[in-house]
């Protein structure tokens, strides 16, 4: 491991001023993905500035009924809270469905949006890897790729993003905000992660330096039936092969709302908003279900070694609305 510097920030402010003084500076959360990194020589940061102990965490009610839930929060303090189940409660499956409870004890939320792919290429210095080494190539388009994307990928990179929680943030239309030493910011987390485009090692809009303080939900009214599901080759401690967030609003047999979206399909949460649009207003029936998961996924480009998912996502999608609608129904 690379020799580096400790620094434990007082306030945000310190932190950013920090960051911005050293060229190759990182912050530090928990460290769950970050550590790891280093360990392997994919991150090699001279500095890293600890922000773990800043006032930023915490969830809090908006003024429009939302929640807002600091950046510092633990992932098992945010499943854990009791507004979180009740108004948000796929984002609190989906937290607890990710990683160990060790895990989820450790890792901040703000760092849980930032974590990096876990495709093996990307940890394998000997290996080609585009997100790592840009204009290296990307090995697994022709290597090992059963649990890479079939969304939104380029001959640049296929590789997946690992977190659970963004997926139903992405569904439930969550805004990310931040500092820099400019002033703060703010990004809708639809514009948050970039497409891949040729350059995959530019993976967030996020300005240079700046520090997430908190990711604000707004108030859904179709969040408070939602669910997170979960496909993974094990029981526990894997990522996803395709997971998916859904909120559905039936009245009198039809649909109200529909939100929807997949992880462990493309290199950022997938919105689903194609099969948003065949639901809503439409009939809430297994036809109509089946016909919103195929129109979502007709843009689907599997590479030869993982079309299953385009098959397992479309499942998915179908069975979890199915048991919403059920579940609305009685």
């Amino acid at each position: 491991m690379r020799e580096f510097s400790y620094r434990r920030a007082s306030g945000v402010r310190e932190a950013l001023t920090l960051v911005a003084e050293h060229d190759d500076a990182r912050y530090l959360g928990g460290g769950t993905n970050l550590v790891d990194l280093m360990k392997h020589g994919v991150e090699t940061p001279g500095r890293l500035v600890d922000v773990r102990r800043l006032p930023l965490g915490g969830v809090r009610e908006t003024p429009d009924g939302g929640l807002a839930i600091g950046a510092t929060t633990t992932n098992s303090d945010a499943a854990a809270h009791p507004e979180v189940r009740r108004r948000y409660p796929a984002l609190s499956q989906a937290v607890l469905a990710g990683a160990s409870g060790q895990l989820r004890n450790m890792a901040t939320v703000g760092g849980n949006l930032l974590q990096r792919t876990r495709c093996g290429y990307f940890a394998d210095l000997s290996q080609p890897c585009n997100k790592r080494a840009p204009g290296s190539g990307c090995a697994a388009i022709t290597g090992a790729h059963h649990n890479h994307a079939v969304l939104g990928w380029t001959g640049h990179c296929a590789a997946t993003h690992p977190s659970d929680m963004a997926v139903p943030l992405a569904a439930f239309e969550a805004v990310v905000r931040y500092e820099t030493l400019e002033g703060p910011g703010e990004i809708p987390l639809a514009d948050f992660y970039l497409p891949v485009g040729d350059r995959p090692d530019l993976e967030t809009a996020l300005p240079p330096g700046a520090l997430i303080t908190e990711i604000v939900l707004p108030p859904v009214a179709a969040a408070r039936r939602s669910r997170y599901r979960k496909v993974r080759e094990r029981a526990s401690y894997a990522f996803a092969t395709v997971s998916v967030a859904v909120a559905l609003d039936v009245h009198d047999g039809f649909v109200r709302d529909a939100r929807i979206a997949l992880g462990g399909v493309a290199s950022r949460p997938w919105r689903a908003r194609t099969a948003e649009e065949v639901l809503r207003d439409a009939p809430a029936t297994p036809d109509r279900f089946r016909g919103a998961a195929e129109a979502e996924l007709a843009t689907a480009d599997p590479l030869p070694g993982n079309a299953y998912k385009v098959t397992l996502a479309r499942n998915l999608i179908e069975a979890v609305l199915t048991e919403l609608a059920e579940r609305d129904g009685r």
